[in-house]
């Protein structure tokens, strides 16, 4: 995307809160707020919003570690094993790479931020969300569309993401 209001890591700068590169990102809204840029650490910070019951396939990432800070709403955080952890407004989850995860929204809506960074071999999760993701108005989430998983897959092994089982099973 070449108009873009995203910041880099790799110079002072500032978003406001209605700026940065929004994208329909498998179901819900995910707006690169800043992005990794040319840096060695590939730090990247994006918001999403997603609806009650969204949550992303068992995956783990191979090169970056992952924080999420959730803003509005309530997440489960599935770690694989059976473990998990509810995270409300105002909570931080640490998610380090190799270590298998997923979430699910379980109230109405959810507002967060992750930040992403590591050494990497290949582009930054910022730029994974651009591949994946379609650009769009920020005021509304998408309406839901049939999600390739294959094509999910392969995009996200280019980028560093290993997907290892399915999304969780719908909400009652």
């Amino acid at each position: 995307m070449t108009n873009t209001t995203a910041a880099t890591i790799d110079s002072l700068q500032s978003v406001s809160a209605d700026e940065g590169d929004h994208h329909f990102f498998l179901n819900h809204l995910a707006t690169v707020k800043v992005g990794a840029g040319g840096s060695d650490s590939g730090l990247a910070l994006v918001e999403f919003v997603a609806p009650r019951g969204f949550g992303p396939p068992l995956h783990r990432h191979t090169e970056e570690d992952e924080m999420m800070y959730v803003l509005e709403g309530e997440i489960r955080i599935d770690l694989g094993g059976g473990d998990s952890t509810v995270a409300s407004a105002g909570a931080a989850v640490t998610l380090p790479h190799g270590i298998p995860h997923t979430w699910q929204v379980l109230s109405d809506e959810a507002r967060f931020l992750t930040v992403n960074a590591g050494r990497r071999h290949g582009p930054s999760f910022d730029r994974f969300v651009g591949a994946l993701g379609t650009p769009t108005d920020p005021n509304a989430l998408p309406d839901p569309i049939e999600i390739d998983p294959g094509h999910v897959a392969r995009v996200c092994a280019e980028y560093g993401i290993e997907v290892l089982g399915p999304p969780p099973p719908p909400l009652d």
